[in-house]
């Protein structure tokens, strides 16, 4: 019994986590750093039906049903993702929410299906996640240190610009650039930094919240905040139901074709992510772990076209406040999940959050998704540096950057093709596979 005992004390020595993926940290302490996941997630989670919204021509009332139903089933498929129930669920830290890649099949359906006729596509497409969950096993192997290093970096560098545009004060926004912008920006950067690197216990496994809730503050007096959404939000609501009474479920195969290209995206997509938050909570995933993680993604959609919401996975902003933080307890992630359904529940809360600034955001997303990138190159690092790993590398990481930078260049491209190849981490991650499999080694 002692040399158990004494093995888990040196695991834990060896470890650089304050907490791992199932230690529970006390209650206080894991709202907290559950907050800290919600913040850093939160505006990819209201993007989605902001833009769908603006698309299919919704008023206020229906776009706010949207935006609270996209918040409660994201809190759903975060518990089932982190926490697992019975086979399904990786059970990761990972932080969920409807994805973009669906937004061009979604405003394609519903322009002349209307919400019905996305919702329906949602929930039989999810099918097809579910379905080819039970085929990564055979995939594995062709998942080496130097594809999911790749993998890792790529996610970390194609969120960059990103970051980028939200220090600036977001696309669109009439004082993008401006000093003010970048300077809230820079604040809330150094504070996180300093947090990170000198605070002790709370102030640095929290420096992500603590320096967003500080960047929050000083854009008050700057007039950064527009608080009339905040005192228009209804105080209680019914996710997604009113919405699913009004325009009800519409199936058919024409409505699906659009989303099938985007499911498999999706599970290319979400495999990088749940290697991501392996690398970073310190464990080796086996096929088993990446298959429930996609069933849990399939099924999490098929709930989610029930509640008037889009598709749902695994959301990559979330991979780096697990090394910054050195908090890989997915019980964090499961309070967030829960404080996600809180929030979509009562909208005024969701929209307090929703009127964070994007420079304030910016701030923490430099260090955030810089730590995402530096993560891949650790895991890099321990790679033998051949010819044929370094080519797999800078060709994957080329091409990766180079559509996220340069999107245009897909402009004539089939939308089928566009919607595989319009996303730098699925390009770079199929290039790596390829690579991996015709550059055969030494």
């Amino acid at each position: 019994m002692s040399q158990i005992i004494d093995s888990h004390k040196s695991k834990k020595e060896k470890s650089n986590l304050h907490y791992q993926i199932n230690d529970r940290p006390d209650l206080k302490h894991a709202i907290l750093l559950g907050f800290q996941h919600i913040v850093a997630a939160f505006g990819g989670i209201i993007a989605v039906p902001l833009v769908l919204s603006g698309a299919l021509g919704f008023d206020v009332r229906s776009t706010a049903m949207m935006v609270s139903a996209a918040i409660f089933v994201a809190g759903i498929a975060t518990v089932i993702q982190s926490n697992g129930i019975s086979k399904v669920g990786s059970k990761l830290p990972c932080v969920m929410g409807t994805s973009f890649t669906f937004v061009g099949p979604s405003i394609a359906v519903g322009s002349s299906m209307g919400l019905g006729g996305i919702l329906g596509a949602t929930i039989l497409g999810s099918f097809i996640e579910m379905i080819l969950s039970k085929f990564i096993k055979p995939l594995m192997r062709f998942f080496p240190p130097v594809v999911t290093g790749t993998v890792v970096t790529l996610i970390g560098l194609t969120l960059i610009p990103v970051a980028m545009d939200w220090c600036a004060g977001g696309i669109g926004n009439p004082s993008y650039g401006s000093l003010l912008n970048i300077s809230v920006a820079l604040i809330v950067m150094t504070i996180v930094v300093l947090l990170n690197r000198y605070g002790k216990g709370v102030f640095s496994s929290a420096s992500i919240l603590i320096g967003m809730t500080f960047g929050y503050l000083i854009c008050i007096p700057l007039g950064l905040i527009n608080f009339e959404p905040i005192k228009t939000a209804s105080l209680f609501g019914i996710p997604g139901i009113p919405l699913i009474l009004e325009h009800g479920i519409k199936f058919s195969i024409a409505g699906l074709i659009p989303f099938i290209i985007a499911y498999i995206v999706t599970v290319i997509e979400t495999v990088g992510c749940l290697i991501g938050v392996g690398e970073a909570s310190e464990k080796t995933l086996n096929s088993e772990d990446l298959s429930r993680g996609i069933l849990a993604d399939g099924i999490s959609s098929f709930i989610a076209g029930f509640l008037a919401c889009g598709p749902n996975t695994t959301f990559s902003q979330n991979i780096g406040l697990i090394p910054m933080t050195k908090v890989a307890s997915r019980h964090v992630v499961v309070i967030a999940g829960i404080i996600m359904m809180i929030l979509g529940i009562f909208p005024k809360l969701s929209s307090i959050i929703a009127s964070i600034p994007t420079p304030v955001l910016g701030g923490a997303g430099i260090v955030m998704f810089g730590v995402v990138a530096a993560s891949g190159i650790k895991t890099l690092s321990r790679v033998n540096m051949t010819n044929r790993s370094l080519l797999i590398i800078a060709v994957s990481i080329a091409l990766g950057l180079g559509v996220t930078t340069r999107p245009d260049l897909l402009s004539n491209l089939p939308q089928s093709l566009k919607m595989i190849f319009g996303s730098g981490i699925s390009v770079g991650t199929i290039a790596a596979l390829i690579l991996n499999i015709i550059l055969k080694e030494e």
